[in-house]
């Protein structure tokens, strides 16, 4: 283990322990106004970019772009080759920014771009796209490869498909999440949804759950043909109305293994991608508590159902 990557464990570690929490983000959710959830954040010993006057989309963003800098933070801290790691955890930010940039090309108002840095993998390119046709060749001569097609769904749904095939790839417990992530992007698709199968869709998780869970017919089926390890991503999922709760046991696995690598003692890959998940994890919460405090606050129920 390399100095490098000693320093960078000690760091993950310092950049996790200034999440917000759940007793916390539980307490801005239940703030009877965007604003008074905003103060309360900002009184708060961690400081996740929200502020004060801010609208919800704009507070939402800065929490997330928090997440994003203390990413590229830690990024610096690695040694070299760590950015390799960074960038697919990272994925999450440019597929947002690659939304927005459809929303423009489709001529409605995009929302605001997060910046990459270093941790960028095709943003640079991507962002003059003049075309949906520009934006699939930008994607294909980068390292997410081709999306499968150039309309705006196709890209949608082509892009986090290859994202959760990055994921995979950097190991350990990040490639089961990548495969439980795949396979609810699969249920939402054909069995919310209603559509076709994406190619790339079924490629990644005919590669990530294997061939009977990419062929699957129905959510039972796939539901069924999920291998053991993975029996938890849909366990009692009976229809696609109860993918939401899917969704919210998805992210409680993440958050839970990456404390879990957090506090592990050892140096190297897995307490940096734990601190990644937890970061996440807790951004997800807290950008859920700020849109209830907007609509006033509670029912709290709703909200840890969610959360």
């Amino acid at each position: 283990m390399t100095a490098g990557w000693a320093a960078g464990s000690v760091r993950a570690r310092a950049i996790a322990r200034r999440r917000i929490g759940a007793q916390a983000a539980r307490r801005v959710a239940a703030s009877d106004s965007l604003e008074t959830a905003l103060r309360l954040l900002g009184a708060g010993p961690a400081d996740r970019g929200a502020r004060p006057g801010q609208t919800l989309a704009a507070a939402q963003h800065a929490v997330a772009g928090a997440v994003l800098w203390d990413l590229r933070v830690l990024a610096g801290w690695l040694p070299p080759g760590g950015s390799q790691l960074m960038r697919p955890l990272a994925g999450w930010f440019e597929i947002a920014n690659v939304d927005e940039l459809l929303q423009r090309l489709e001529g409605r108002p995009p929302g605001d771009i997060f910046e990459l840095g270093a941790l960028a993998t095709a943003w640079p390119r991507l962002r003059d796209s003049g075309s949906l046709a520009d934006v699939r060749a930008a994607l294909a001569g980068s390292a997410w490869k081709d999306p499968g097609g150039d309309s705006e769904g196709a890209l949608r749904v082509g892009v986090r498909a290859r994202w959760a095939e990055r994921v995979a790839a950097v190991g350990g417990p990040a490639r089961d999440w990548a495969a439980g992530a795949a396979a609810l992007l699969l249920a939402g698709e054909r069995f919310a949804e209603g559509r076709a199968p994406h190619p790339v869709l079924r490629t990644a998780t005919a590669s990530l759950l294997g061939e009977r869970a990419a062929g699957a017919a129905s959510l039972e089926a796939l539901r069924e043909s999920m291998p053991p390890r993975l029996a938890w991503v849909l366990a009692g999922v009976t229809t696609p109305a109860g993918l939401w709760q899917a969704e919210a046991a998805w992210w409680h696995r993440v958050e839970r293994d990456g404390i879990t690598l957090v506090r592990a003692p050892e140096f190297g890959v897995r307490p940096v991608l734990g601190a990644a998940a937890v970061l996440a994890a807790d951004a997800r919460r807290v950008r859920a508590a700020l849109e209830l405090a907007a609509r006033g606050g509670g029912p709290l129920e709703a909200y840890d159902a969610v959360a």
